[in-house]
């Protein structure tokens, strides 16, 4: 591996489309209709589609770097329609019925991206051909069975998920040490960077206010015929509603320390391949790629033929931090590498051109939640625990319903108004999270050395984690 890769600097999505310039600050105190702190795909999508809704509302977004700083334009790429949190914890507070709905709207999220991109001309190298999640030891694969029939059982048919044979696995991608995989139309590859910066250009043309390099230090309820209020040093924003859209960085408000865990995931890109390579590696069809390991990767082949593979690395900084304009560790570096060539041992000899991390929102029950609160003033929406590139369109529409107090199949989803407890506070947050990834990655070397069931380390994990 080089060691001349960049190393932060966002991400390497910007380093392809260029760092935005930076729109003008909150110029003093001001009034709206709706405030949206954040700018990121959740702010940005629900600014979108309230105005789109109602051209006469004053909508502002906030933002504290640019738009698409965070997670928006530093994630994998995986615009995908699984469900942000588990069926069965939905379930039990809502029913199947809710449950199967969510999910339905999460694919239909996917294909509601690509259309926005289409109609406002957002070129963000977009290609929808599904996605492959693949077994590289028997553990996996009983996991990867097990999740097939909780698809039966939940009523989605082959066309949603269904097994490869090994066949057609080997044609569409071949994983060294693959024993099995699954495919499910519902996922797109796209440029996080673009689409995030596409959308912003978007908003802006309807009208939307976006301040940037304006920091919101808190959020005020309404109270005593105040409205809402989102704090700045430049100025205090009044609206009817304040929607936190923040996700990972919500720990920097006042008094959220501990509302959802700052999760970090690190990315490396290589150089770009040569046909050697892809001879060996197919992936003609440019679907994504993920494995059934607990402490997971998630990967794509990129318009200009590098692969993009990711990973937790280190999952957690002491009191909620993160990272410094995407900086990651070298050692997450070098274990990203290793298993690229582990994965692909054609590219054993391909450079890291590029490494960052970024930060997303964890709820204590990691389920993704969506809410507007009518007496406060106040919504939100986020905990997407990975999947916000399609669920943050969801939360924006839904966000929009809310707001305008429409009744709506969006509004009755089951996690419309979850709210979960808090994370434990230092150190015992910190020393919670190294213990379950300490355990999951003893259960990933443990299975992977021939363990034909779940190791009792991950279930442990799962148990302490609340997952």
């Amino acid at each position: 591996m080089s060691s001349a890769f960049v190393n932060g600097e966002v991400s390497f999505w910007y380093r392809q489309s260029g760092l935005p310039a930076v729109r003008d600050p909150l110029p003093g105190a001001r009034e709206y209709d709706v405030c949206v702190v954040g700018g990121g795909f959740t702010g940005l999508w629900t600014a979108y589609y309230l105005k789109r809704a109602r051209p006469e509302l004053r909508v502002a977004v906030l933002e504290k770097e640019f738009a698409g700083f965070g997670a928006s334009g530093r994630n994998g790429g995986w615009l995908t329609g699984e469900l942000a949190g588990s069926a069965a914890r939905y379930a039990r507070a809502h029913g199947r019925e809710a449950v199967v709905a969510q999910q339905h709207a999460m694919f239909a999220a996917v294909d509601e991206v690509v259309r926005v991109a289409a109609d406002e001309g957002i070129e963000a190298d977009i290609v929808k051909s599904g996605v492959l999640n693949v077994a590289t030891s028997v553990a996996q694969r009983s996991r990867l069975h097990e999740e097939l029939a909780e698809a039966r059982e939940w009523g989605f048919a082959e066309a949603d998920l269904r097994l490869l044979d090994p066949g057609e696995r080997e044609e569409r991608l071949r994983v060294t040490g693959a024993i099995e995989a699954t495919y499910s139309p519902h996922c797109a590859r796209v440029q996080p960077a673009r689409l995030v910066q596409g959308l912003a250009g978007a908003v802006a043309a309807l009208g939307v206010d976006v301040f940037e390099a304006t920091t919101v230090t808190a959020i005020r309820p309404r109270a005593g015929g105040r409205p809402a209020e989102a704090v700045t040093a430049r100025g205090n924003v009044r609206a009817e509603y304040v929607i936190r859209a923040t996700e990972g960085f919500t720990a920097g408000l006042a008094g959220q320390r501990r509302q959802w865990l700052p999760m970090n995931s690190s990315m490396i890109v290589t150089e770009p391949l040569g046909e050697e390579v892809w001879e060996s590696v197919g992936w003609a069809g440019r679907e994504l790629l993920g494995d059934h390991a607990h402490t997971y990767i998630y990967a794509q082949r990129t318009a200009d033929d590098r692969i993009a593979i990711g990973g937790r690395g280190v999952p957690y900084r002491f009191g909620s931090g993160w990272d410094r304009r995407g900086a990651t560790q070298p050692k997450t570096v070098a274990a990203l590498h290793r298993m690229l060539g582990t994965l692909f041992p054609a590219t054993a000899g391909a450079s890291v051109d590029h490494a960052w991390c970024g930060v997303l929102g964890v709820p204590r029950d990691w389920c993704s939640t969506a809410h507007v609160d009518h007496e406060t003033g106040l919504g939100w929406a986020g905990g997407y625990v990975g999947t916000g590139v399609a669920t943050t369109n969801l939360a924006g529409r839904t966000l929009r319903d809310l707001v305008l107090r429409e009744d709506t199949e969006l509004t009755r989803l089951p996690w419309v108004g979850r709210q979960v407890r808090p994370w434990e506070p230092e150190p015992l947050r910190w020393i919670g999270v190294q213990l379950i990834y300490a355990l999951y990655r003893t259960a990933d070397r443990r299975e992977s050395s021939g363990r034909i069931r779940t190791s009792g380390y991950a279930r442990l994990a799962g148990l302490i984690s609340g997952r």
